[in-house]
């Protein structure tokens, strides 16, 4: 956490790994730091930025995506937030004013190419969480259709848990498994099928639902360069890993640069992958919405 954003003096309701969610009484104030995790770590170094980037490639989405499903924004304009927040200008284009919603607790995971943790399970047992896929596969090759590979929410720094669709049924009931599978799917068909018209290959993605006025809505940020694995289309190439528009790029260099053991305390990142960081999700924002950062 920086100075700025230690300034911020409300009320905490939850401290992610690279976001503070606020409590404004009826609504949650969510606000994205310039800090960045791999491996379930927090690293101490900033990536100038970031934040914004996240913000608002989000809220770019969450416009693209909203015939689909509700979701919890109010408003992630600065200038239409109340006068008591307008005195932190550090939330100015990194915070949303969002509705409470009731947190389900899986991550949903749609993936439509094997990449990640996919891939090392493809490679033992021709799945990705228990969903058979067709022999003959390579590293970042496209599936045959997308597939909805949810994983455990853990707090407290444990490592989230790939699981099944029917431990997903398990904990969280059949009618809201099968809701959270086909939207997932829909969403990422949506988005993927834009990001390639844009020249970005969508390769999988992680989203969040809650429950408000006991209906489900989209909630968390969605399909940012922290959420998703962004491949460009002229150098994707199947067969070996992707150079990504993504977080990838820190934990390649943690684990195969420095041989990082993945536990803490998490290094410090040097300048040059700082800088590189920071362009990358920046030339993400830029390619997905046209728009100068």
């Amino acid at each position: 956490m920086n100075n700025q954003e230690n300034s911020v003096n409300l009320p905490l309701a939850h401290k992610g790994k690279v976001r503070s969610v606020y409590d404004l009484g009826q609504n949650y104030l969510i606000v994205a730091s310039d800090g960045i995790s791999a491996f379930d770590c927090v690293l101490p170094t900033l990536i100038p930025s970031k934040g914004k980037v996240l913000h608002k490639l989000s809220m770019f989405w969450f416009d693209f995506v909203q015939g689909i499903v509700p979701n919890h924004i109010i408003t992630g304009d600065f200038d239409s937030f109340p006068a008591g927040l307008k005195r932190y200008e550090y939330l100015r284009d990194r915070s949303t004013i969002v509705k409470k919603a009731d947190r389900v607790d899986i991550e949903c995971i749609t993936r439509g190419y094997l990449a990640g943790s996919g891939w090392k399970e493809y490679q033992k047992f021709q799945t990705v969480c228990d969903v058979k896929l067709p022999a003959g596969l390579k590293e970042s090759s496209k599936l045959p259709e997308p597939i909805f590979t949810p994983s455990s929410k853990e707090e407290g720094g444990k490592h989230d848990e790939n699981i099944s669709f029917e431990e997903t049924v398990k904990r969280v009931g059949k009618e809201t498994a099968e809701s959270l599978q086909k939207i997932s799917i829909k969403l990422y068909k949506k988005v993927s099928e834009y990001a390639l018209s844009r020249g970005i290959i969508l390769a999988d993605t992680k989203l969040e639902f809650g429950f408000y006025d006991d209906r489900l809505i989209l909630i968390d940020e969605i399909f940012t360069p922290d959420s998703s694995r962004f491949w460009e289309v002229e150098k994707y190439e199947e067969g070996k890993p992707q150079d990504s528009l993504d977080k990838q790029y820190v934990r390649d260099y943690l684990e195969n640069t420095i041989k990082w053991d993945k536990s803490s305390p998490a290094p410090e990142l040097p300048k040059d992958v700082v800088e590189k960081t920071t362009e990358k999700y920046i030339s993400a924002y830029e390619k997905l919405t046209g728009r100068k950062f």
